[in-house]
């Protein structure tokens, strides 16, 4: 579109790359640049607020609550260079577009460009959803004003989370652990996540049996032959399944009224059947129909990205981001599932063109969006421009990762036009009397997709891995009631009821959305600033609470339990849409949160305690660290109670002393408690794995003390303890490790006794030198003088004699590796990887390994009863982990040592050119004195550390 002769415009945009496309769409006249981001924002720390204001008593916060809750703003120091470029622009040209995002951010920043570069020439706002020549083109000839309902919204709700995190965090700081923060929204998604471990903690598994019966029809025709069913009923009661089980208690749910078979029961009643007739007793069957997906919004983009792509929120959005700047999608932040008259019209051409046209339906398909307090006056998100480029047309024009994203966004958009999924579903109900007369009821179903529609173009995942697709089929033979079948197999199959499952980033995202907490341009920082903080971990795909979230949730929870609520929290983003809206005030709103001072606006709860400022500071005291800090496990079989405490080192486990004794006060610069009733927590572990059988092994081997008996020889007694380095026995100053095969429950007295022998004196060699045998880091050997050679297991330390020492020592060192051992055991195949798993002895002890990936067996883990499930759970974990990073070049290769090095180098080639022996002697010492000033050099010119600020 041509600019008006004579006529200049300067275009400002967000980003570079999105600068870059525009200009092209653009004809002369047009300047566009980039503000990268937001220009201005709240100061981060005391450094960033100007010298005027520091003494002002609301400095701290940046926002002056006595005054209107007026924010002080600063141009954040990375901006400050294209700011001034940006001014010098805007006195050069006669008209200024701001087209930042069409959001509340981006309404936001289009205001803060006008506050910081108070142009003298006309500024008009533009606003396109996706980045085309005919998008920009409309956008620059429809522009519009700056909605400052819009920039309202966006400012009160800055200015809530500074004031949330700015006042709860340093209450964090005094209680729990300095450096922590606290926020609006983070703060809600770890309690999510707590919870759910909660749940898991709390949960008592569960067993039930069934049956599982492989029938057969005499004449199958052209359908199956044989097909499976399972047993659902015994004498007209239901057999019991997971879902009638107290999760807490593992016991039936009372008045569930179904059988609840055990081993002994399903495999009983199987071997009662076996021979005997069964009949098909009842046939039902109905069309089945499945509507399309709607197309991608923000939540459900990160949900399928994770599932389908295993892209983190993070991950997914960068590379959404990369798509829309350069044009091949919409905006990526919605939370609308509308598509334009446009895009209906392109993806209906384009369903023709691939499916034909009974793909598609007679009238466009409307969504309705579901999400609470949906706000965004986007589309969807789905490919760009009037039509669309099939992912073909641009594979070799976008990166690998950006073709997965751009292609599942195809589908699921093109899927959103097509016709139904219809079939046809049946289910069948087959009764067998056994020899007992116990009337047995087996249950099959089935599903035939007779037109897949939708389903050619798009299935969407599910977070339930074991899940079966909606495209998958079950054909079962054509049955009719009465219809006699016979039982090729009846096999008792046994089950556990299962813990709730972790959330992941996407179900985590689906959470809050269902909540109504949260918006789209937040959900990826939001889950990438719960792991920064320390309160959530990752394993594979699973969102793992820490002890210190579990810490820091429980002050919330006891309290301030109204600021992580999920309906409060979700009832401000209803009052944030108000203001967005022109029927609320922002100051009002801000008054009632933070003082209390309530005329109808603001939480009522919350007003009525006296407002946030008051709620901090009033009961701070009351607020006992050690009780928050402590999260209670269980009682022992002893009566002591055991709890995990928080400290700044770290997570660990403490307990009564026996006799309801309670541990000795910490000594300066110690955690707390007795150090014989502590035990430390392993890194890595879960809060649900920390079951009383784990904690008495961590207790018994990792931070407590067993006494063993006494020495026979000595009297003195024999203590199993844990050190740095892994347990160990000790008697008065002898001390030994425990070998790779033995493990703190199991060690007995005679063990322990042989392990003190160690070294064990062998003999004397005939040259009168002693010949040793001991362990060591590399595994059991035999010594003598400077002279070591391997020994091939960890007995033979005790039975080695002298002769064979010799004859081992005499011969020559083995060069190069030894053969490869066999595995110490073959577990099967990984259910994960459907790789082959061993266990194997390293160098470092046993490790379980599918031929790519390591993982070292952990403390009490031996071989022998090692499960494939924990196998393949720890390979997950270290897959999940990556390749360690390699190790930083040593501190000696430090610049600040350099200098004085480059000094003693050039002394001595001046006393090299020198023949004078005094000259020599000179730069002999210059050198030395320079070597001795760069080891006592202080490192003053390394960067100081940034001061830790509180994060919303």
């Amino acid at each position: 579109m041509p600019s008006n002769a004579g006529t200049t415009r300067l275009v400002i945009v967000e980003s570079p790359a999105k600068a870059k496309t525009i200009s092209g769409y653009l004809g002369p006249g047009y300047v566009v640049e980039a503000s990268f981001g937001h220009v201005r924002d709240l100061p981060r720390n005391a450094a960033d607020v100007p010298a005027k204001y520091k003494g002002e008593p609301w400095a701290r916060l940046g926002v002056d609550v006595d005054n209107g809750f007026h924010a002080l703003y600063v141009v954040s120091a990375d901006r400050k260079q294209q700011i001034s470029k940006l001014v010098k622009l805007a006195k050069e040209v006669d008209e200024i577009f701001l087209a930042t995002d069409e959001d509340r951010e981006g309404e936001a920043i289009a205001w803060h460009l006008v506050e910081t570069l108070k142009p003298k020439v006309p500024v008009k706002r533009m606003v396109f959803h996706e980045i085309t020549k005919p998008a920009i083109q409309a956008a620059v000839a429809n522009p519009r004003e700056i909605d400052r309902d819009l920039v309202d919204a966006q400012e009160a709700r800055r200015i809530l989370d500074r004031l949330y995190g700015y006042e709860v965090s340093p209450v964090l700081w005094k209680k729990v652990m300095p450096k922590l923060s606290a926020g609006r929204v983070q703060s809600v998604a770890t309690r999510i996540v707590v919870e759910r471990e909660r749940q898991r903690m709390a949960f008592r598994t569960a067993e039930y049996w069934d049956i599982l019966a492989t029938l057969a029809v005499a004449d199958a025709g052209e359908g199956p032959r044989a097909f499976n069913a399972t047993l659902i009923a015994l004498n007209g009661d239901r057999i019991a399944t997971g879902k009638d089980f107290e999760p807490t208690t593992g016991k039936v749910k009372p008045g569930a009224g179904v059988v609840h078979l055990d081993e002994g029961g399903a495999r009983g009643l199987a071997a009662r059947l076996e021979g005997r007739p069964f009949t098909v007793t009842r046939v039902e069957e109905k069309p089945y129909r499945r509507r399309p997906y709607a197309p991608f919004i923000t939540s459900t983009l990160q949900q399928e990205a994770a599932r389908k792509l295993r892209l983190s929120s993070q991950q997914t959005m960068r590379t959404a981001q990369r798509l829309y700047e350069n044009g091949y999608i919409t905006y990526m932040r919605t939370d609308s599932v509308n598509l334009s008259e446009t895009a209906i019209s392109a993806a209906r051409r384009q369903i023709v063109e691939l499916y034909g046209e009974r793909s598609v339906p007679p009238e466009p398909r409307r969504y309705t969006g579901k999400v609470k307090n949906a706000q965004e006056a986007h589309e969807a998100i789905r490919p760009a421009g009037d039509n669309f480029r099939t992912p073909g047309e641009v594979a070799k024009e976008l990166s690998a990762e950006e073709f997965k994203l751009y292609e599942l966004i195809w589908r699921r958009t093109i899927a959103s036009q097509m016709t139904d999924a219809v079939g046809s579903s049946v289910s069948v109900r087959i009764r067998a009397v056994s020899t007992s007369q116990e009337e047995a009821d087996f249950g099959a179903t089935g599903k035939t997709i007779t037109d897949p529609g939708f389903l050619r173009a798009y299935v969407e995942s599910s977070d339930d891995e074991n899940a079966e697709a909606e495209d998958a089929e079950r054909r079962l033979p054509n049955l009719v009631k009465d219809q006699p079948l016979t039982a090729d197999q009846l096999a008792a199959q046994g089950h556990h009821t299962q813990p709730p499952s972790r959330y992941t980033e996407a179900s985590l995202v689906k959470a809050l959305e269902e909540l109504g907490i949260g918006r789209p341009s937040t959900y990826a920082s939001i889950m990438q600033t719960i792991q920064d903080r320390g309160y959530v971990t990752k394993r594979g795909q699973a969102m793992i609470p820490t002890f210190l979230a579990f810490a820091v949730i429980g002050l919330m929870e006891r309290h301030y339990p109204r600021l992580i609520d999920y309906d409060f929290t979700a009832s401000m983003e209803n009052e944030l849409d108000e203001i967005a809206g022109g029927d609320h005030a922002a100051v009002d709103f801000l008054t009632a949160f933070y003082f209390g001072s309530s005329n109808g606006a603001g939480d009522q709860d919350i007003a009525r305690s006296g407002g946030l400022k008051k709620l901090v500071t009033e009961n701070l005291s009351d607020i006992d660290a050690r009780s928050v800090n402590s999260i209670p496990l269980f009682t022992d079989d002893d009566g002591r109670e055991v709890v995990v405490r928080v400290g700044r080192y770290g997570p660990y486990l403490q307990r009564e002393l026996p006799g309801g004794e309670q541990p000795a006060p910490a000594a300066e610069g110690e955690e707390g408690g007795a150090q014989g009733d502590r035990a430390p927590i392993p890194e890595g572990l879960a809060p649900d794995e920390l079951t009383p059988e784990k904690v008495h092994e961590l207790f018994l081997g990792g931070g407590g003390e067993r006494k063993l008996g006494d020495d026979p020889a000595t009297g003195e007694p024999i203590v199993l303890k844990s050190g740095r380095f892994g347990p160990y026995v000790s008697s008065g100053e002898r001390k030994s490790s425990l070998l790779r095969t033995q493990t703190p429950d199991s060690l007995t007295l005679e063990q322990a006794l042989k392990l003190l022998s160690l070294p064990r004196l062998i003999g004397v060699a005939p040259d009168g030198v002693e010949v040793f045998a001991n362990n060591g880091r590399y595994g059991p050997y035999v010594k003598q003088g400077e002279e070591f050679r391997s020994l091939e297991s960890e007995e033979q330390m005790f039975t080695v004699s002298l002769d064979e020492a010799l004859a081992l020592l005499a011969a020559p060192k083995t060069r190069g590796r030894r053969a490869a051992a066999p595995p110490l055991r073959e577990m099967g195949v990984d259910p994960a990887t459907e790789k082959p798993l061993v266990i194997k002895d390293g160098r470092f002890g046993p490790y379980v390994t599918d031929g790519e990936v390591n993982a070292s067996l952990r403390r009490g883990q031996t071989p022998e009863a090692l499960t494939i499930e924990e196998a393949s759970e720890m390979l997950a974990e270290k897959r999940a982990k990556g390749p360690a990073p390699r190790k930083k070049a040593a501190a000696k290769k430090a610049p600040a040592k350099k200098a004085p090095a480059k000094k003693a180098t050039a002394a001595k080639k001046t006393a090299a050119a020198s023949k004078s022996t005094a000259a020599k002697k000179t730069t002999t010492a210059k050198a030395t004195t320079a070597k001795a000033a760069a080891k006592k050099a202080p490192a003053k010119k390394a960067a100081p550390r940034k001061a830790a600020t509180s994060t919303e």
